[in-house]
């Protein structure tokens, strides 16, 4: 399996301060969020975005499913990359967190713009990013990209050597194994209330059945559905609005088909999980404004 992706995918990483003598802080409505909800790092932004109740704070303009321009980027984030990066060469990507009074780009960086949002914007929810949880939550994030994307994208490369296919299967079993052990004791990740790790496990398992299943073989996706726990923690979230309410199925699916150049195998018709009952109507539009431009 392999698509197509920007050869060139810019990075700003300003931070988000505690107050005035910071620079960027984080004023009621000076910053906006600019996402794509088939993009899996828009997606987790979206859901801590709601879990924060950040809707008055933090506006959020959402994004075609599928990119609009050459290179995989958004022709209407092509303004901000050109105001923030003198004659900008490559793509504009999102996700993009932008401050409002000045017209440029604060940050890309998916992780940092987590972090901001859960520790200076403050909101409502839960302490998705408690002190002294940093490090295990970063370890979720490495283990939800190298051991459960990374694998899943070997796994299905029709292409590629069947011993490594084997090989990458056999690594993602190893880790949703693990993570099914885990959930024996506990009702999320790191224990008994929800955080950032959650969020992005969450994600990576929406990717996992509604784009990488399509390229593993009916054996291998039912091998993979043999985790009891961990697909009841995938749809007890779902369930959740901060959640549900951002599945875009049918973007996911149009972001996936323009992406990707491999083979579907007999996995895709081997549904794991059942997103539609969860995700409401609105959020499967394309395009859609919250908060005032």
């Amino acid at each position: 399996m392999s698509a197509t992706t920007p050869t060139a995918v810019p990075s700003f990483r300003s931070r988000i301060g505690r107050d005035a003598r910071s620079g960027y802080y984080a004023t009621p409505r000076r910053f906006r969020l600019h996402l794509a909800l088939s993009c899996p790092h828009c997606l987790q932004i979206a859901v801590t975005h709601s879990l924060l109740g950040l809707d008055g704070t933090l506006p959020m303009t959402l994004l075609p499913a599928v990119p609009d321009a050459p290179g995989g980027g958004h022709r209407a984030l092509r303004p901000l990359y050109e105001a923030s990066s003198h004659q900008h060469p490559g793509p504009a990507v999102a996700p993009v967190l932008s401050d409002d009074w000045t017209g440029t780009i604060v940050s890309t960086h998916t992780p940092d713009i987590l972090r901001d949002l859960a520790r200076r914007f403050g909101g409502h929810g839960p302490d998705l990013h408690p002190h002294g949880a940093e490090e295990a939550i970063e370890n979720v994030g490495r283990l939800c990209e190298r051991g459960i994307t990374a694998t899943a994208q070997r796994a299905g490369q029709s292409d590629a050597d069947p011993a490594a296919r084997d090989t990458g299967l056999a690594t993602l079993l190893r880790t949703l194994d693990a993570l099914e052990w885990r959930f024996a004791s506990r009702p999320y990740l790191l224990g008994d209330e929800l955080t950032l790790a959650d969020v992005q496990l969450w994600v990576t398992l929406v990717q996992l059945d509604l784009v990488h299943r399509h390229h593993l073989d009916a054996a291998a996706v039912h091998r993979i559905t043999d985790h009891p726990r961990l697909w009841a923690y995938a749809r007890r979230l779902a369930a959740h609005p901060a959640f549900g309410a951002h599945l875009d199925l049918d973007g996911t699916a149009r972001r996936h088909h323009a992406r990707c150049r491999g083979r579907e195998a007999a996995g895709a018709a081997v549904r794991i999980v059942d997103w539609a009952a969860f995700a409401r109507p609105e959020a499967r539009q394309p395009v859609r404004h919250l908060g005032r431009p």
